[in-house]
Formats: structure tokens, C-alpha cells, sequence
């Protein structure tokens, strides 16, 4: 997923809140530069797979000098790497150093350092619990039945509120483009989805009706790519939805491809699960991510 726009349409749009508002230099050839990388391998067909049969997973950002910040869950471990210094310079910001850190988070070391780092999942999910997490909606996974709630859900509302069309084109690619307004889809879809609530994993809120009063009223349309009836490309130009004065494109890709490298790093420093529950100074890169 990246975002198919030069550096200085981005920055175009982050001056136009005004100067309190105002991006720094290095923001968007940085952001230009940006993409991210998702690769996930399964036991069975990806549309059948559950969590169980996940064989590995890889979340990776990437920007003009390499990756930026990484992780990786394969069997009982997550693991992750970043790198700072690329990341401070590309985003014009100092980041810590290893001097920066006190005794007590020596474990901070390596991740300054770029190194991979793992930590048990199953310790870290014992770490959570006794940090006082509770076992109820722990789970992120929706049982087979919520799913189906929510795709009916969504399916009335796309049906209902977007409109099709198709192109073709040569060598077996085809387009299908869907238009609709965004504030009446996402006001429809989160209405069906709200009674839903309590079947969703604990931290999923979902957005009020005074919310979703903010969204932007305008049509968006979605481009969907297809080679011999697969889907190979999502397109949709978030321009369209920013409040500016100019006509600026400002296209959102994702792509479909093979899968990267979803296998455990070698030579990974084991980090204690207790430096990694929620709240902890590590907590937040393990459990977010570290984006």
C-alpha cells in the first residue's frame, strides 16, 4: 500500500490548515516515499484461514532508504525490528539513543540498535492479564457467526448506496468502479454495525452518529483492478475529500502480489514478557506495532 503522489502535492495539502498546521520539510517526501508491506502465509486458502492457520505473518514500512519498522508473528513469537535513525531523519525529528536510556530498560538497547528483538506471545498475553487486562473479548478474533452478521450488514448498505460500473481493457485486465458518498455509507454501515457492539473484540468503538456528522459529504469512487478475474489492484483518490481549494489527486494503491518474507529472523534477542504488557515503555511498540 503506498500513496501514488510526489512529494510536493502532499506537502500542498499539509500547508493547507495553515502555519500552526504546518508540516515539516522532511514530511512529504517522506510520506511519498512511504509504503507498507503486509505478507501472510496460511495453511489453507486465505479466505478459509483462521488464526490458527496462519503459518506466519509480516507487517513491514518501508520508505527511500529502506525499512523503516517491522514485525513479524510466526508460531509462539512476535518479533520486531525498526530503524531509528532513518526513521528520525526522515521524518526531520531526533529520536533517542542508546545513551538515552536508564539502566532499568536495558532491553531498549537492541531495538535502537536495529536488531531484531521477540517476545513470547503467550507470556506477553499472561503479562497483559495480570497487569489487570481481563480475559473477556481479550480474543481479536469475531466467531464465524459475527462475520457473517457483518458482512450481511455491509453488503445491504453497498448494495443499497453504490453504484457500478465496468471497463474493460486488453491482456484480461478489467476495471470495476464503485462510486458513493462517503458520509452516507459510513453512517449507514456503522448504524447496522452498532448493535453489533458487544460481539466485537474489547477496544473496537465504533464511531457515534455526532462523529460521523464531521465525515466529508462528498463521492468517492473506488477503482478495482482485475486480471482474468482476479483482483490485483484497489485504487481510490483521497483528494477528493480534502478541503482544498486546489484540485489535488492524491491516489491510495493497494496491490496484490506474493507474499515477502514471513519466516522467524535469525539471531533475535528474547525480550522479558513483563517489559512488553500493556503500559510498559516497550508495550507500545510490541502491541502497536511499533508504527
Amino acid at each position: 500500500m503506498d500513496l501514488d503522489a510526489d512529494a510536493k502535492t502532499i506537502d500542498a495539502l499539509s500547508d493547507e490548515g495553515g502555519p500552526d498546521d504546518a508540516m515539516p520539510p522532511e514530511f512529504g517526501k517522506f510520506v511519498s516515499d512511504l509504503h507498507v508491506d503486509v505478507s501472510v502465509k496460511s495453511k489453507k486458502r486465505l479466505a478459509d484461514s483462521g488464526q490458527k492457520d496462519l503459518i506466519g505473518t509480516s507487517v513491514k514500512v518501508a520508505g527511500a532508504d529502506g525499512v523503516l519498522a517491522e514485525y513479524r508473528v510466526v508460531g509462539d513469537f512476535l518479533y520486531y525490528r525498526t530503524d531509528m535513525k532513518a526513521l528520525g531523519k526522515a521524518m526531520g525529528v531526533p529520536m533517542p539513543s542508546v545513551d538515552d536510556l536508564p539502566p532499568s530498560e536495558k532491553e531498549f538497547r537492541k531495538i535502537l540498535e536495529g536488531d531484531w528483538v521477540k517476545v513470547d506471545t503467550k507470556a506477553m498475553e499472561k503479562a497483559g492479564k495480570a497487569a489487570g487486562g481481563t480475559s473477556k473479548g481479550d480474543s481479536a478474533d469475531i466467531d464465524a457467526k459475527t462475520q457473517k452478521k457483518i458482512l450481511d450488514a455491509v453488503s445491504g448498505v453497498v448494495s443499497r448506496d453504490v453504484t457500478f460500473r465496468t471497463e474493460g481493457g486488453s491482456d484480461g485486465v478489467e476495471h470495476v468502479v464503485a462510486t458513493g458518498n462517503l458520509r452516507t455509507l459510513l453512517t449507514g454501515v456503522f448504524d447496522k454495525l452498532r448493535p453489533l457492539q458487544g460481539d466485537l473484540p474489547a477496544g473496537a468503538e465504533l464511531p457515534t452518529a455526532k462523529d460521523l456528522k464531521d465525515a466529508p459529504n462528498k463521492k468517492i469512487a473506488v477503482d478495482f483492478t482485475l486480471k482474468n478475474g482476479d483482483l490485483r489492484q484497489i485504487r481510490v483518490d483521497l483528494g477528493v475529500l480534502a478541503d482544498s481549494k486546489k484540485k489535488v489527486k492524491l491516489p491510495l494503491v493497494l496491490k496484490f502480489s506474493e507474499a515477502g518474507d514471513v519466516s522467524a529472523p535469525s539471531g533475535a534477542t528474547e525480550i522479558p514478557a513483563g517489559k512488553v504488557s500493556p503500559g510498559s515503555p516497550l508495550g507500545g511498540a510490541f502491541m502497536g506495532g511499533g508504527f
